[in-house]
């Protein structure tokens, strides 16, 4: 095994999925509205749309087929309108909440779960890139394709639970009313960025 490549590889994997995007931002919002057990069901609806990105590449691998880069742009602005859509539902819900309740109420059922998580997760303009134009780089950490898909998958579940679950504890220990409005305001917002900004610059890229 290629240790250099595959210490690489786990790194710009930890990087990737530190770095605040539109999974982060639903983990965090799911865990402040509805609780650490949706969140982990998000965590695992995203961890399945990577899996299926991750085999997506390995049929391009295998094929050598070529990526139109306007097919790409279109997969990306698709995926950006769904997080926009998702971050104007998150908005709205935490503008008609109540600033207070009481403490005996469960908390609602919110947004969140498995089926919204792999959405999210496949339209993920950061994924969708890295899956297709950058995972190929790091196929030859082994000399067997088969074997280094399975390690690079491997890493990348890891990484992403152990990452995302941070997330989710964090939110756990700093979990009020008060606060978790504040904390879905703030991923409304974040969403909504990411869905703006990845809107632009494919729209750029469709019209260049």
């Amino acid at each position: 095994m290629n240790t250099a490549l595959t210490f690489t590889y786990a790194l710009t994997v930890l990087l990737l999925i530190a770095t605040p995007g539109p999974v982060v931002a639903l983990i965090v919002n799911t865990a402040a509205a509805s609780g650490a057990r949706k969140a982990m069901f998000t965590a695992v609806g995203t961890n399945w749309a990577s899996l299926v990105l991750i085999g997506a590449a390995a049929w391009i691998i295998l094929t050598s087929a070529a990526i139109d880069k306007a097919w790409l742009s279109t997969m990306s602005l698709l995926g950006c309108l769904f997080i926009g859509y998702i971050a104007v539902g998150t908005l709205r819900d935490a503008l008609q909440a109540p600033a207070t309740k009481a403490a005996s109420e469960a908390p609602k059922a919110g947004r969140g779960g498995l089926l919204q998580g792999f959405m999210v997760g496949i339209s993920n303009p950061k994924d969708i890139i890295f899956f297709i134009a950058f995972f190929p780089q790091f196929i030859q950490i082994t000399e067997s394709f088969g074997k280094s898909m399975v390690v690079l998958s491997l890493l990348w579940v890891a990484i992403d639970f152990a990452v995302l679950s941070l997330y989710i504890f964090a939110i756990g220990k700093i979990a009020s009313q008060r606060s978790n409005r504040v904390i879905s305001l703030a991923s409304g917002v974040a969403l909504l960025l990411i869905a703006a900004g990845g809107l632009l610059y494919n729209f750029n890229e469709l019209a260049a």
